[in-house]
């Protein structure tokens, strides 16, 4: 299966960061794995290097709940950039509101939603959609 190059994830649990790592290098997910505690971090991050395609992550795994800027701020400004490359996100929340679900429907960019814990499984999905692209 191809390997995603980069994989960027957004999310201020450190315990759930911290196995997603290893889950993620486990199934030989990523080449590379940026970590943001938060969207205004990932957008400081991302916003100086939205016109260099070798500095943007191919997937994103982003959190809905979190400090200072959410997941869904973060998608209403991420989506206002003009972007050197496709970048797929996908939700991994706690939420299982289904008002979530279909708020996160809306967004073309947002791939697929997964309730946490993410296991296996779902990364070997995402793998499998981002070969397919």
């Amino acid at each position: 299966m191809k390997r995603i190059d980069t994989a960027c994830v957004i999310d201020d649990d450190q315990i759930y960061t911290f196995g997603i790592k290893k889950l993620m290098a486990i199934t030989e997910f990523s080449n590379h794995i940026m970590i943001f505690k938060n969207g205004d971090e990932a957008l400081k991050y991302l916003k100086p290097v939205i016109e260099d395609a070798e500095s943007l992550p191919d997937v994103i795994l982003l959190d809905l709940n979190m400090p200072i800027i959410d997941g869904w701020q973060f998608l209403d400004a991420f989506i206002k950039f003009k972007l050197a490359k496709k970048v797929t996100i996908y939700i991994v929340s706690s939420s299982i509101d289904t008002n979530d679900y279909e708020k996160a429907a809306k967004y073309s960019i947002v791939n697929n939603f997964f309730v946490k814990p993410i296991r296996k499984d779902d990364l070997q999905r995402i793998m499998e959609d981002y070969a397919a692209r």
